[in-house]
Parts: C-alpha cells; sequence; structure tokens
C-alpha cells in the first residue's frame, strides 16, 4: 500500500504528472475508438463533431498524455542525477496545473464550440466565419495556457542543471557538455591521438533532456505566438469586427507553423526518446553505455537536423519551392535513419553486452518501444519522397504507419518502460497489483497499437473524411 505521507515532494510531483497523464491518455484512446467506429458507419455523429474530436485528439494525447508523463520522469530525474534540488518546487507544481488546465480548455473547445481546424490550423481556416470566436478564443487560451507551462518546465529545468550553490563551475564547460561538443572532442582526441579523453560533466541523459528541450522550447515560442494571433481574431469578431486574413500570406504561414509543429515529432521526441533508451539500457544491464562519445555526438546532430526537416510536410503544396522540397523534404530528412539507427544500435549492443537479461516489464516495453521507432521512421521517410508523396499524402499511411505508430507504439512503449522502471523509486518499492496485468498490457498494447497502425496504413483512406 502507498504511504503517501512517507514521499517526497519530488515523489509526489511525478506522481501527479502520472496520474494526470494516464487520464488523458484514456480520453485519447476513447476519442480514437468512437472516430474509428463513426468511420465504419456506426454513425454516431454529426460531421461537426467528428472533425471537432479529431482536432482535440492528438492535443490531447501529445500535450494531456505524452508531455505530462515525460515531464513528471525529467522532473524527478534531473535534480535526482545531477544530485540537486529542484530549482523551483512551485514553478514544478505551476508546471502541471497550467498544462492540465490548458488541455481541458482546448477539448472542450472541441466538444462545446466544434472548433475543427484540426492539428494543422492551416490559415486561414482558423480566423475564418467556419468558427465562432468562443471556439477560436477558447481554443488560443487553452494553447497558451499549455505553452506558458512548457516554457515553466524548461525554465526550470534549465535552472536546475546550470544553478550554482555549494560548487562553483565553469558555466562554459557546463554548457559544452550539455550540448555534447565533448562528446566531439573526444572523438577527435582518440582518432588523432591528441591529448587524453576526458570524462563528460553532464551524464548523458541530462544532455538529451537538455537539447531536447531547446526544440520544445522553439516548438513553444511558434505554437504559443500562433496562439496569441488566434487570440487577437477570436476578439476582434466577438467585438463585431473581424479582422482580414490577408496580412498573413498562407504559404508563409505553414512553413513557420510546420517548422514548429515538426519540432515535436522529428525533434524533441526523437532526442527525449533516445536519451530515455540510453539511460534504460544502462540501468537494465547495469554496464556503461557503448560508443557513449558516439550517442552524445549523435544527439547534437539530430538537434541540428531537427530543425531542418519540416519540409517533408509540404511536398505536395505546389506553392512550395522544389529546392526546398528537395533539401529540407527529402535530403535531410532521410538523415533521420541515420541517427535514429545511432541509437538504436547503442541501445541494443548495451544491452547485448549484459546478456543473459531477465526480460522484466522495462525490458519489454523497452524492446517494444524500439520496434515501434523501427517501424514508424521508415514508414515516413518513404512518404518523404516526391513520387510516393502523391500518392500517400492526406491518406491515412501518413497518420497510421508513420504517425501513430511512432507516437502510440515508439513513444508510448519507451514512456511505459520508463514509468515501470521509476515506479518504485517513486512510491518507495510499492509492488505492482498484478504481473499478469503488466503482461497483458504489454502485449495488447503491443499488438493492438501495431495492428491498428498498420491497417490505417494499408487502407489506404482518405486521412480527413468522417465515414466510407
Amino acid at each position: 500500500m502507498l504511504q503517501v505521507e512517507n514521499l517526497s515532494p519530488l515523489q509526489k510531483l511525478a506522481l501527479r504528472f502520472s496520474v494526470i497523464s494516464l487520464v488523458y491518455y484514456g480520453v485519447t484512446i476513447f476519442e480514437g475508438m468512437l472516430m474509428r467506429a463513426h468511420q465504419i458507419n456506426f454513425d454516431l455523429m454529426d460531421a461537426d463533431h467528428y472533425f471537432a474530436i479529431m482536432g482535440a485528439h492528438p492535443m490531447v494525447g501529445i500535450f494531456g498524455s505524452s508531455f505530462m508523463l515525460v515531464f513528471g520522469a525529467f522532473y524527478f530525474l534531473v535534480p535526482t542525477l545531477m544530485k540537486k534540488t529542484i530549482y523551483s518546487q512551485k514553478l514544478a507544481e505551476l508546471t502541471w496545473i497550467l498544462m492540465t488546465v490548458g488541455v481541458g480548455i482546448v477539448w472542450l473547445s472541441g466538444f462545446l464550440f466544434r472548433y475543427a481546424a484540426l492539428y494543422t490550423n492551416y490559415w486561414p481556416l482558423p480566423v475564418s466565419k467556419e468558427f465562432s470566436p468562443y471556439a477560436l478564443g477558447s481554443f488560443a487560451i487553452g494553447n497558451i495556457l499549455i505553452m506558458a507551462g512548457v516554457f515553466i518546465f524548461c525554465y526550470n529545468l534549465f535552472a536546475t542543471i546550470f544553478h550554482q550553490r555549494d560548487e562553483k563551475n565553469p558555466l562554459g564547460p557546463m554548457l559544452i557538455s550539455a550540448l555534447g561538443i565533448d562528446g566531439f572532442i573526444n572523438l577527435y582526441r582518440r582518432f588523432t591521438k591528441k591529448g587524453v579523453e576526458k570524462e563528460p560533466i553532464m551524464p548523458l541523459p541530462i544532455v538529451a533532456i537538455f537539447r531536447g528541450s531547446i526544440d520544445t522550447i522553439l516548438d513553444a515560442v511558434v505554437l504559443g505566438g500562433i496562439s496569441v494571433v488566434f487570440l487577437f481574431h477570436a476578439f476582434y469578431s466577438y467585438m463585431g469586427t473581424p479582422l482580414s486574413y490577408q496580412w498573413f500570406d498562407a504559404l508563409i504561414y505553414k512553413n513557420i507553423y510546420w517548422w514548429g509543429l515538426d519540432l515535436i515529432a522529428d525533434g524533441l521526441v526523437l532526442i527525449y526518446v533516445a536519451g530515455t533508451w540510453y539511460l534504460l539500457a544502462t540501468i537494465i544491464s547495469g554496464k556503461p553505455l557503448f560508443m557513449q562519445n558516439i550517442a552524445r555526438a549523435a544527439l547534437l546532430v539530430e538537434l541540428i537536423v531537427s530543425w531542418n526537416v519540416w519540409g517533408h510536410h509540404l511536398l505536395s503544396d505546389q506553392g512550395q519551392p522544389n529546392l526546398m522540397k528537395i533539401v529540407s523534404g527529402e535530403m535531410v530528412t532521410a538523415f533521420e535513419l541515420v541517427t535514429m539507427g545511432i541509437a538504436v544500435f547503442i541501445t541494443l549492443f548495451t544491452l547485448w553486452q549484459a546478456r543473459p537479461l531477465k526480460m522484466t516489464p522495462p525490458l519489454k516495453f523497452l524492446l517494444g518501444g524500439i520496434l515501434g521507432f523501427s517501424l514508424g521512421v521508415p514508414a515516413g521517410i518513404i512518404q518523404a519522397d516526391l513520387g510516393m508523396n502523391r500518392i500517400l499524402h492526406n491518406t491515412q499511411w501518413v497518420i497510421g504507419a508513420h504517425a501513430h505508430m511512432q507516437l502510440l507504439v515508439g513513444l508510448g512503449m519507451t514512456l511505459y518502460a520508463a514509468l515501470y522502471t521509476l515506479f518504485p523509486m517513486l512510491t518507495n518499492d510499492v509492488k505492482l497489483k498484478s504481473n499478469a496485468l503488466t503482461n497483458f498490457h504489454f502485449w495488447a498494447h503491443l499488438i493492438g497499437a501495431i495492428g491498428m497502425s498498420v491497417a490505417m496504413g494499408f487502407a489506404k483512406l482518405h486521412r480527413h473524411q468522417g465515414s466510407y
């Protein structure tokens, strides 16, 4: 039985994030089942309601469930790995409050007011007469609250990592280590035999968290900024003097929006996941990470790559310059196979060196997460081709075989591997209620998520259609 009075403030904080994440995960799953049932002609709702659910579904799943679980885990891990106290417990508590309320308001914007500009929010649909100012305004306010929580999270983590208390360490070397530049320096010294390799200042998981959080901040700047624009338009529409949407070029908007939005899928998610794999591999195996310097260097490369791959979302947009389609949409995007492949190889080889290993829940879910990304990343590279994109664009291949495979299988199972690993630490060694339920969770999630994702991809159905 969990003894709440014996938990530290940090343990309670992480558990709050975890519980809220699981609640929103349940909402997300229920929404997905409703949409799938409606698509096979059960006729559960009208079109406005269906597309409102489709717009809320990814917001609740990503920010309400995935981000919440990630933030809770990192709020616990960063102070623990750095052997520091968290910079501000109050800011940490404010993070989950803002994000919980923000996601709830975004959900209500669809449920009550039928806001349905979808996850893409392509200009000028959100600010058109299609939606009431209440719909647009509530969505914007909810999204701003979410991004405020994201900013506070990143600030609190950075302050925890770099804040000087008893020991005074030079900021420069700490920043170099957090960026992973010392990995390149050690590789240079090894291959040129000039100088001695030095032990990095920052633990590798901290490096991944720091770099992933850079993309998290940039994403929040874009999505938060766009939401301020939405709120401005909603206010004037409410006052009876709607603003013209022609001041914002639709193509420029799409590039800005997708640059920020893609930092989630192709930036912070991949970097956070790689760092989580590395941490779990060392905990499960009890061995140091294989090729640690290359892992540090690859994380920095992935950060830079993530800033230049948004073009694959605009391959079928006739107004997009062809050079950007080829360079950003195809060539740079394909490089993510390399960075993700390095993470998969390093993680699996670290585990292989420690064989035989007991197939514990964290190990099973870790392998499931690796399988999810091993299937989902190549699917994304396939569609990031000018020829294939003509066929696959706007079909459920994009959101099924690629997006759901990566998020539901790859990211989801990685997060559950972390949760099963951290559960004893967060609860002072409370035992899981049932190993049988844990095994059922693993197999049901793995088979169900892969089966659904593959079926969505192979069905080749139109992505934005309510029924068939």
